[in-house]
C-alpha cells in the first residue's frame, strides 16, 4: 500500500511539473439595483443616487429575464483598457541657500 502511494505521488509530481502556475484572477466586485437601461454592450444600474454603467459582451452569463426595471446583482472585474507610461521625473535636490557673508 505504501509503495502504491509513493508511485501515485511520484506520477502526480511529474505530471504537475510541466504545468505552469496559473495567475490568480482579478478581484470580483458586485453592484445591486434596478436596471435603468440596456444595450447590446451595456447594462445601467441605479445604486443609491449613482448610475453604474457596466459593460457586457457575448461571454456575459445572464440568469433570468434581463429587462429594464429588473432587480439585478452584477458581478464584475476591473480591467485596464489602456495604460500610458510616463517617464519618471528625476529626483531634485533641495535648493541650497548661499552662505551668509559678514560685511
Amino acid at each position: 500500500m505504501l509503495r502504491l502511494k509513493l508511485v501515485v505521488g511520484a506520477i502526480l509530481v511529474l505530471a504537475l511539473a510541466g504545468v505552469p502556475a496559473r495567475a490568480a484572477a482579478p478581484k470580483t466586485y458586485q453592484v445591486t439595483g434596478p436596471v435603468l437601461s440596456l444595450t447590446a454592450d451595456t447594462i445601467v444600474v441605479q445604486k443609491g443616487s449613482d448610475k453604474w454603467e457596466i459593460a457586457r459582451d457575448a461571454a456575459t452569463k445572464i440568469a433570468g429575464d434581463l429587462a429594464v426595471g429588473s432587480q439585478v446583482t452584477i458581478q464584475y472585474r476591473m480591467t485596464a483598457a489602456t495604460v500610458e507610461v510616463k517617464p519618471a521625473k528625476p529626483a531634485t535636490k533641495p535648493a541650497t541657500r548661499p552662505a551668509k557673508t559678514k560685511s
